[in-house]
């Protein structure tokens, strides 16, 4: 659960100078990547796509981008770096936190720059517990999300992947009762994969933990945020994930690879993002969300975000398929 820090001074309007100056600064980096005005080049080392481009795109208000992204930028200057993000020609955000500000100052600045925070990271109590959890929802209400979404599960003690069907199946309980809590309340409840869900179990079955959870978890309840970058981490075909769970994928994360297996940003790696946004319609998506995890992370730095988002924004007005 978010925790409000009502003694954070609010940011003022010189706080938007950090964020413009990154947007300048990206602007070079954006005219690189994907050219002025026309489609995304593949890059040299990018896979080549599996099919000629088709006609349709991903709708512009369907557009999003995680502020775990740019969380480094955001924490120094909140205004400032919502502000770039709306001159790039974001309306819509996944939260994962409120850079330290409350949920209804975070709000105010959303808001101001016509930004809607329609989807949100929420960790469920670990025990279950229904009335931390319907405080959670609270502030997912007020920051305006529609979308509240699980983020992270499935590494051991150890920081391994968790094998053991049983922690697995006890988890995806634990995700109905929250998507029974966040439906009652108005709410999509998501859960949001990282490569551990795909490790096979110790029980030599054949299944993973994803296996386990997507057949225990009511999918009237939990929906898939399918990270495309860490399901092809794990060795699971994203195309193989929408289909065997057909109307059930609402949100995307988008993100790309590097030779590495490393991140990259959209339309500079491998990932052939063509052939996954061809099945949409049978994913039911209605959320592309861009986001790379490594902002900040040497040898990156904070501002890199910046033009992460830009070019992530940008691929994502320009693919066809």
């Amino acid at each position: 659960m978010f925790t409000d820090h009502a003694d954070r001074a609010h940011p003022t309007e010189t706080g938007r100078s950090l964020g413009r100056r990154g947007f300048l600064r990206s602007g070079a980096v954006v005219a690189a990547a994907v050219g002025v005005g026309g489609p995304v080049a593949a890059p040299a080392e990018a896979a080549p796509a599996s099919a000629p481009a088709g006609h349709r795109r991903v709708p512009v208000d369907r557009i999003s981008i995680q502020l775990y992204t740019v969380r480094d930028v955001l924490a120094a200057d909140p205004a400032g770096t919502l502000a770039t993000l709306a001159d790039i020609g974001y309306t819509r955000v996944e939260v994962a936190g409120t850079a330290g500000l409350t949920a209804t100052a975070f709000r105010s600045l959303l808001d101001a720059n016509g930004i809607r925070a329609t989807s949100g990271h929420f960790g469920i109590p670990q025990p279950f517990d229904a009335a931390a959890w319907r405080a959670t929802l609270a502030t997912a209400r007020t920051l305006g999300c529609r979308y509240v979404v699980h983020p992270f599960f499935g590494a051991d003690a150890t920081g391994g992947a968790v094998r053991d069907a049983a922690v697995w199946r006890a988890f995806a309980q634990d995700l109905n009762r929250a998507g029974a809590l966040a439906r009652e309340a108005g709410f999509r409840f998501g859960y949001h994969n990282h490569h551990f869900e795909f490790f096979p179990l110790a029980d030599g079955s054949g299944r993973n933990g994803f296996d386990v959870l997507t057949s225990t978890a009511d999918p009237r309840l939990v929906h898939l945020e399918v990270d495309l970058y860490w399901s092809w981490r794990g060795t699971a075909d994203p195309v193989d994930v929408i289909h065997a769970h057909r109307g059930r994928v609402l949100q995307f994360h988008c993100k790309d690879m590097n030779l590495s297996s490393g991140f990259a940003d959209l339309g500079t790696g491998l990932i052939d993002f063509r052939r996954i946004f061809a099945q949409s319609d049978v994913a039911g998506v209605q959320e592309y969300i861009v986001e790379r995890d490594d902002a900040g992370t040497a040898p990156r730095v904070p501002a890199d975000a910046l033009d992460t988002a830009a070019v992530g924004y940008r691929f994502l007005r320009n693919i066809r398929f």
